[in-house]
């Protein structure tokens, strides 16, 4: 594989100046005295030129690199017009459906269509097709088609091979071969597209770009020339040897992991483990008569880098035309500050991984201080308050491995789980003294922090924990548990409750050191693979036993590619190795009625949840928990009409001592 060229050091394709806004129509265009654009852009979210909205930080890198860049946000998809709305793209159509899943966005994880979409002015539900990656790549052929396809965003980068689909409960094929593009971008694309757009500009053949890392393509074999390590059968107990610049692991093809559950978990083991941009080697996947070929992991984006993609031109507001509707996901983060990329968490319910990575990219203290700036001169409505300083998580900015060498050849799927590895970083007094500096802005009179704060790497520092309680913390600070009991706990790959205890006793300290009355809410997840009906009844029980009330809670949801995902499907711990007889079986709740009662659980002073709580406790051999008793779960009795049920929608906790707040939530970030 190539050395891999810095981001920003490819000579311009054309000596371009930037525009307010990248056009949306041929009339901006005719007003930049456009005849063409050499890229467009098509994307399932309202075009927002902000750096946490994806086509905008394409677009705008595009833009530096000297191409000319059009957006069709939201287009009509019935048909293939709209999509010729600013005539035909000189290199290639980028595809995407926007910042989220276009299935996770439209329904719930009990399979119900949403009403809403953040990502919509309005809010308005609807305005994108479900697998819009498909459908966007169709209608682009269909408009033009002879321009190449180039996919990418979360929701391309999730189904880059053969994927279980929770919505139809089915095995797809990689989303490479059903939308027939000629390119995938996985994972944040910046280099693979900077690459790719200048090669295509060039003349080549993106169906030839076997060289660029995080790519998908199509090919008819495997080159004679290249060792293969063969994964298809989970029978070897040592990983096969082939390793250097050209070995490939072969995955189990499509038509197994869609036949076989449990070859299904054994290739979803494969590929999280080949996903160190260090060490990871080419993966291949038989889909019928051709393969689909994965070549390694981007190389993560270095500092400057990172600091140079946020430096960009934005206009940091919504295109005009959307006149003055609001866009839920901009306001709500119209006044903050993404400093890093990437989690060594592992979650494995969390599709951070496999999208950003373990490796920890960061931005300077510089560019974040400009940007805060940026936001108080530009930003309409600024008051002085900025709403967040994080990203995937609140607190591992600039932790990384202490040693380049060891990093490059670790294998483990977190760096956190089962125990804080040794050779990370967990100093957070840079992360304190940025806080500090970040308040000392001129015109910024508050800094809240909404991202997910990682408790188990905040209890390393108590200085950093005094610091977020004293000066970022408002009212109460939300951390994500998930659960109390070993068994789930283990599958999530998150710590034991023992780290949570410690953070508390480190967070009501210093809130009594500061004078203030602040509570820590926490999260947790019903029907986790690996959670029982009796894991659920003992959450409940801490959750009484701890003063906590669930307002709205969160289901497991089975999104693409993600570890937990294959413990569903196949009932097999892809965290070990996976055996056609033996290895770890894993429980899952499935069928509406369990989940419904893993929810209730959480929800156990909800009176429409009593009968069938009680129920299922006298199935467990637990009707002691029925009465009227502090130490018992439910009363007897029944439920009156008209009670809500086990709810639904985001987590939010509130205690029996304080009175619940009203609203929605906001999306969680990162854990």
């Amino acid at each position: 594989m190539r050395i891999t060229k810095p981001l920003f050091s490819y000579p311009r394709s054309r000596d371009l100046a930037a525009v307010p806004f990248l056009p949306t129509s041929r009339a901006e265009m005719d007003a930049l005295g456009w005849d063409s654009c050499d890229v467009v852009l098509v994307t399932g979210d309202a075009y927002v030129d902000h750096p946490s909205f994806g086509m905008a930080i394409i677009g705008r890198l595009l833009e530096a690199q000297g191409f000319r860049v059009g957006i069709i946000a939201q287009p009509d998809w019935h048909g293939p017009e709209p999509f010729r709305a600013l005539g035909r793209p000189n290199l290639f159509w980028g595809v995407t459906a926007g910042n989220m899943d276009s299935m996770v966005n439209r329904y719930t994880s009990d399979r119900k269509i949403r009403s809403d979409d953040a990502y919509t002015p309005g809010g308005e539900g609807g305005k994108r097709p479900d697998r819009a990656v498909l459908v966007y790549a169709q209608r682009c052929r269909e408009a033009f088609k002879d321009v190449p396809v180039v996919l990418g965003g979360i929701e391309a980068s999730l189904r880059r091979v053969a994927h279980y689909d929770y919505w139809s409960d089915k095995v797809r094929r990689s989303v490479l071969v059903d939308a027939k593009a000629d390119i995938l971008l996985y994972g944040n694309a910046e280099r693979a597209l900077v690459e790719v757009a200048h090669r295509l500009a060039a003349g080549e053949n993106p169906k030839a770009m076997f060289d660029v890392r995080g790519v998908a393509l199509m090919r008819d074999a495997v080159p004679a020339d290249w060792q293969v390590a063969d994964w298809s059968d989970p029978e070897p107990a040592e990983t096969p040897r082939a390793r250097g610049e050209h070995a490939v692991v072969r995955l189990p093809s499509y038509e197994q992991v869609a036949a076989d559950p449990v070859l299904y978990g054994h290739a979803s083991r494969v590929l999280h483990q080949e996903a160190n941009p260090g060490n990871a080697r080419a993966l291949v996947q038989r889909h019928g008569d051709r393969e689909v070929w994965l070549t390694p992991p981007p190389i993560p984006l270095t500092t400057a880098e990172m600091d140079g993609v946020f430096d960009l031109p934005y206009a940091r507001a919504p295109h005009p035309s959307y006149g003055d509707a609001k866009i839920p996901a901009w306001e709500m983060i119209r006044f903050s500050v993404n400093i890093m990329r990437g989690c060594f968490g592992g979650c494995s319910f969390c599709s951070i991984t496999e999208h950003e990575g373990r490796v920890i990219q960061s931005r300077s203290e510089a560019s974040i201080l400009k940007e805060i700036a940026a936001i108080r001169d530009k930003t309409k409505g600024f008051t002085g308050t900025i709403s967040d300083l994080g990203g995937p998580t609140a607190n591992m900015w600039r932790l990384n491995c202490k040693d380049p060498e060891i990093q490059a050849v670790c294998r483990r799927p977190s760096c956190v789980y089962p125990d804080i590895c040794k050779n990370l970083e967990t100093n957070h007094d840079p992360l304190i003294q940025l806080y500090r500096k970040a308040r000392a802005v001129k015109g910024v009179k508050r800094i809240s922090i909404g991202s997910g704060v990682r408790y188990d790497l905040a209890v390393k520092s108590p200085a950093y924990v005094r610091e977020l309680v004293a000066h970022h913390v408002g009212g109460y600070l939300k951390i994500a548990p998930e659960h109390t009991e070993d068994g789930p706990l283990s599958k999530m790959m998150k710590p034991g409750m023992g780290a949570y205890d410690r953070f508390k006793q480190l967070f009501e300290q210093a809130a009594h050191e500061a004078g203030k009355k602040y509570y820590l809410i926490p999260y947790f997840i019903a029907a986790h693979p690996g959670t029982t009906d009796t894991d659920m009844m003992n959450l409940a029980l801490w959750l009484k036993r701890n003063g906590f009330k669930a307002d709205q809670v969160q289901t497991f949801l089975p999104s693409p590619m993600s570890l937990a995902t294959a413990m569903y499907h196949s009932g097999r711990n892809p965290l070990v190795p996976i055996r056609r007889q033996g290895g770890e079986v894993v429980f899952s709740a499935r069928g509406e009625r369990q989940r419904r009662l893993h929810k209730a659980f959480l929800r156990y002073h909800d009176p429409a949840n009593w009968p069938i709580l009680r129920d299922a406790l006298k199935a467990l051999g637990r009707a002691d928990l029925i009465g009227p008793g502090q130490h018992q779960l439910v009363p007897a009795g029944t439920a009156p009409q008209g009670s809500r049920g086990a709810g639904g929608g985001k987590p939010f906790m509130t205690q029996h001592t304080r009175p619940a707040r009203g609203g929605k939530p906001a999306p969680r970030k990162g854990r």
